[in-house]
């Protein structure tokens, strides 16, 4: 399973996939989608898995991203990249009033509303993802520590406890400032690149900023 397949980097992903529904939508289910079956789902889902895609690519080749992986590589390895993905999703809700007007609670409510409202056209694994979603409220919950634990225990455990993530709340907290610093680099760099993608395929940014 190549590394970024089970990412759970939620938060950022919704907040950028701008003021459309359906580009969310597709920005959600994209890691159930392999390869070219985007195709099989109306155009504006389908550029929302496109997007999602580019996020990825974006993130996985930033020198403040590698930067971030490179300080807990020692420990994490190949899953160092899932790690910082959650970590940023954790300084995005931190710092969520930088770049929305909309407070995180009221936000993550409405994703839930969503995603429950178009249940039926969800790929089976985004459906077997979206109770837990919802109940532990993980958009929310990257805000604190003790949701962070939880989402790295459940991912530690979907590895064989292989990945040691059970240990990745710890090296946040020792790592704080720096990683901090790594994603206030790279967030508004992404902000723009995706606002570049949006604007091309004519649709709206909705909320998106790079800062307050």
């Amino acid at each position: 399973m190549p590394e970024r397949r089970f990412c759970l980097n939620f938060l950022a992903h919704a907040y950028l996939s701008g003021a459309h529904e359906s580009v969310l939508l597709g920005n959600f289910i994209a890691d159930a989608v392999k390869g070219n079956h985007l195709n099989v789902f109306p155009g504006e889902v389908a550029l929302g898995i496109r997007l999602h895609r580019e996020i990825d690519t974006y993130t996985d080749r930033h020198p403040s991203f590698l930067e971030s992986s490179h300080r807990i590589r020692h420990r994490y390895h190949k899953f160092s990249g899932i790690i910082v993905d959650i970590y940023y999703d954790h300084f995005l809700a931190r710092h969520w009033s930088d770049y929305s007007g909309t407070p995180l609670p009221e936000y993550a409510s409405a994703i839930h509303r969503l995603l429950i409202g178009n249940y039926t056209m969800l790929p089976s694994r985004s459906r077997r993802i979206l109770p837990f979603l919802v109940s532990q409220n993980w958009l929310l919950g990257y805000r604190y520590m003790h949701g962070l634990r939880r989402v790295f225990l459940g991912m530690d455990r979907r590895t064989g406890y292989r990945s040691g993530m059970k240990h990745a709340v710890e090296d946040l907290e020792g790592n704080y400032e720096g990683l901090q610093a790594d994603f206030k680099r790279f967030f508004p760099e992404m902000v723009h690149q995706v606002i570049g993608f949006l604007d091309k395929n004519d649709l709206p940014v909705g909320d998106l900023r790079v800062s307050s």
